[in-house]
This record gives structure tokens, C-alpha cells and sequence, in this order.
């Protein structure tokens, strides 16, 4: 029987672009040949020769619905034609760029369209848990640790019972008050204060590691963690170590004043109750009313919560997960692996990172979701080379129905979740 191990690295050969259509990892933007890729800021999609008579058949075909063109192609054109989508979907094949458009307006009172180098404010990135995974391939901690190992001032069920393990998997058992979400911070020495405070908070309401319906989110510990064991703030941490590392060049986690002076951040834009759209930077007194985020804008954080990516580069990070760049092989299995079904909600499976879902036979690691005024997913298909991202500064958009529309473009299934 085939192991694990072999099946690890045959997906990263896959992912890689070794063999096949791709002698080698290409760099992000290097359209296949014969498929008439366009990079179309807001304009409507042009049928173009596919070239796919030139294509292998097989595993090695290149999907029509995926080119320039094709099903998913007219379909996120016609939500914009709408104004029902702004932002921008890209599609990676072996490291090669197969669709990449860019639709609406990254900040509309300065009249800056979106384009393919426009950071988004991201929702549930993986750099948290992968800055873990990181201090424990170097042996600086070890993921059964407990949080009292690290952190003090936890009251001591949690200090001695809660471990990294538990918190990268959504276990801990903890529940935590409600946030201040009208706080507007005003550097990031009160906001990283007042998330060391909110924490000490937690009270602990189920055994860690059962699963139970309180999922006990553990990110912002799992943040401090970081903090204690580097003596860098985890936004140092990670442009060091993750950004810098993968040539995410055009990702960071920005400060508000960043937000409102770059060109090359696109403004989160907040469906209102009277359906409106309002800029959320320039509009701290506004916030959402959709249900699940009701009270908030992230904007009100002098750093807001997820950072902000580029599509190049989350098509860049998901090949550095896979070529030993920020993780060896035997840690990117430990980070990518299934630990267990899926306990925060959405089908699939539990993963240290994305959660993972199996479709037609092969894996996809996913994660997407909503702040307000923003709306991410990005997917990696391990076993065949395929990286998906969909960024957009609107929060009112069908973001299932276009991860469904991707996935089927690139599997021929739907999807059941976005992860």
C-alpha cells in the first residue's frame, strides 16, 4: 500500500508543477500557453481561443470552464455587471496563471480601480496557526504544551489544561466576554493591550479537546504564544518569517492610516440596512447590520484583524507551503494533515490550517469567510496543482455560490462549503 508519505510528496510534485504540463514552478502570472489569458480590469470577458487542442488529455487537460471564457469566467462577469461582485478572482494551474480578472473599484472616492496587486483585507488567514507550526518544527515549542507553559495570568484550569494542540483546533473549551467592537483603537500598543486583557478573561465552559458545540476559538492566545516565545509582535513575526519568505511582497498587516493613504489597498465597503454601500475606513461610526456581524467594522482596529493579501500571493504562499519555503515537508503534512471531522461548523475535516474537504476523489484545503465589507476564500487542490482565490471589498456577495461555480469549473462537483 501506498504510504502517506509518498502520497505527501506526490502531491507537492503535482502542486509544484513537476512533470506534466510544467518543467518547474512557474512565477505568478505566467499565463499557459494557447489559453489567451487577459488580465480584464471591470470590462466584460472576451471569448478567446482556448488552444485547447494543444492541451494534453487526461489528468493534464486544462478544464474549459476555467480559461478565459469559460463558465466561471462569464459567470463572476455577470455578477459584476450587477454590482453584485468587486474584486478579484485568479486561478493557478502547477504554479501557472490560467484566469486572473479584476473587477469594481478599490477605492471609489479617488476613482482606483481594482486590479491583480490590490491587498484585501483577509478573512481567517492560516498565519496564525503556521507561525506555531513553524516555533515547533524549530523545536521552540511543542504542540502539546500547555498554555501555562508560555502565557501567565490565565486563571488555572486553563493555564494547566488548555494546550497549542487544543487551540489550533478550535477544542480549548474556553468561551470568551464579548468584544468592544465599537473601541476605535489608535496605535498598536493599545490594541495589542487590550487583546493581552481580553483573553486573561477566558473562562474555560468545556473539556479541551471534546469537540462539544463551544468551539473555543483560540487565535488570539495562540497569537501571545507566538509573542512570549519570539519577543516579536506577531505582525513582525509574520512578515519576517511567512510574507518575506514566500515574496509575498504586496501582503501585510497594514495600519488603518496605511489603509487610507496606499493606492494599493482596496477599501472595505459595508452593505447598509437601507442598501447602501458605505467605505468602512473612511466611516468608523458605521458598521454592519448583517446578522453575525452586526456592530462591527474592522476598520475601528489601528490593525485589522486577518491582514491584507494579494491573489499573486496567496497563489504564492500556497506553493511555498508545498516546496519546503516555510515549513518542511514532514511539518507542511503536519500542518495540512486531517486531525479529525470538522468541528467549527462546515463540513469537512480539521486540519491545523484550512479545513479540508474531499471532492471528486481528490483533496482541497480551504478557508473563506466574511469581515464587514470584505469577503475572501482560497482553496488548493494538493493532488492536482490547483490554487483558487476570490477577494472582494463588497461583504454582500454570493461568495458560496461563486466558490461553487469555481470548484465545479476545476473538478466538475459543487461545493458543499467553502471550508
Amino acid at each position: 500500500m501506498e504510504s502517506d508519505s509518498v502520497r505527501g510528496v506526490e502531491r507537492r510534485r503535482l502542486l509544484l508543477g513537476w512533470g506534466g504540463l510544467a518543467a518547474g514552478v512557474m512565477a505568478v502570472g505566467t499565463p499557459l500557453p494557447g489559453t489567451g489569458l487577459a488580465s480584464a480590469a471591470a470590462s466584460e470577458p472576451k471569448s478567446e481561443p482556448s488552444g485547447l487542442e494543444s492541451e494534453p488529455s487526461g489528468p493534464d487537460r486544462i478544464p474549459p470552464d476555467t480559461l478565459p471564457g469559460g463558465a466561471y469566467d462569464r459567470f463572476v462577469a455577470e455578477l459584476a455587471a450587477q454590482d453584485k461582485f468587486s474584486g478579484v478572482v485568479l486561478l493557478s494551474y502547477r504554479g501557472r496563471t490560467v484566469l486572473s480578472r479584476s473587477y469594481g473599484m478599490a477605492d471609489k472616492e479617488k476613482g482606483i480601480r481594482n486590479h491583480e496587486d490590490v491587498a484585501f483585507n483577509l478573512y481567517g488567514g492560516p498565519f496564525v496557526s503556521l507561525s506555531i507550526v513553524q516555533l515547533a518544527q524549530r523545536g521552540k515549542v511543542k504542540l502539546w504544551d500547555t498554555v501555562g507553559t508560555y502565557l501567565t495570568g490565565f486563571a488555572k484550569e486553563i493555564a494547566e489544561q488548555v494546550r497549542i494542540h487544543h487551540l489550533l483546533m478550535g477544542t480549548s473549551g474556553l468561551s470568551f466576554p464579548e468584544h468592544d467592537y465599537q473601541r476605535i483603537f489608535h496605535s498598536k500598543e493599545e490594541q495589542h493591550e487590550y487583546y493581552r486583557q481580553y483573553t486573561r478573561q477566558a473562562k474555560l465552559v468545556a473539556a479541551p479537546g471534546a469537540g462539544s458545540n463551544k468551539p473555543g476559538w483560540g487565535a488570539d492566545v495562540t497569537v501571545q504564544i507566538v509573542e512570549a516565545v519570539t519577543g516579536m509582535t506577531f505582525w513582525d513575526y509574520v512578515h519576517k518569517h511567512i510574507f518575506g519568505h514566500c515574496g509575498m511582497t504586496g501582503s501585510a498587516y497594514y495600519t488603518r492610516p496605511q489603509w487610507l493613504a496606499d493606492e494599493h489597498i482596496a477599501h472595505s465597503y459595508m452593505r447598509q440596512a437601507d442598501g447602501n454601500r458605505v467605505d468602512a475606513v473612511r466611516n468608523l461610526d458605521k458598521d454592519s447590520p448583517s446578522p453575525g456581524m452586526a456592530g462591527q467594522n474592522n476598520a475601528r482596529n489601528f490593525v485589522p484583524d486577518g491582514g491584507f493579501v494579494t491573489a499573486p500571493d496567496l497563489v504564492r504562499f500556497a506553493n511555498a507551503l508545498y516546496d519546503g519555503t516555510v515549513l518542511d515537508p514532514a511539518w507542511a503534512d503536519v500542518f495540512t494533515s486531517v486531525k479529525a471531522p470538522n468541528f467549527r461548523g462546515s463540513p469537512g475535516f480539521s486540519t491545523y490550517g484550512p479545513t479540508a474537504h474531499i471532492v471528486e476523489g481528490q483533496w482541497v484545503l480551504a478557508r473563506s469567510g466574511v469581515h464587514p465589507g470584505s469577503c475572501s476564500h482560497w482553496s488548493i487542490y494538493p493532488d492536482s496543482g490547483w490554487v483558487g482565490v476570490v477577494l472582494s471589498n463588497y461583504d454582500d456577495i454570493s461568495l458560496q455560490e461563486i466558490i461553487g461555480r469555481q470548484m465545479q469549473a476545476i473538478t466538475g462537483a459543487a461545493s458543499e462549503s467553502g471550508g
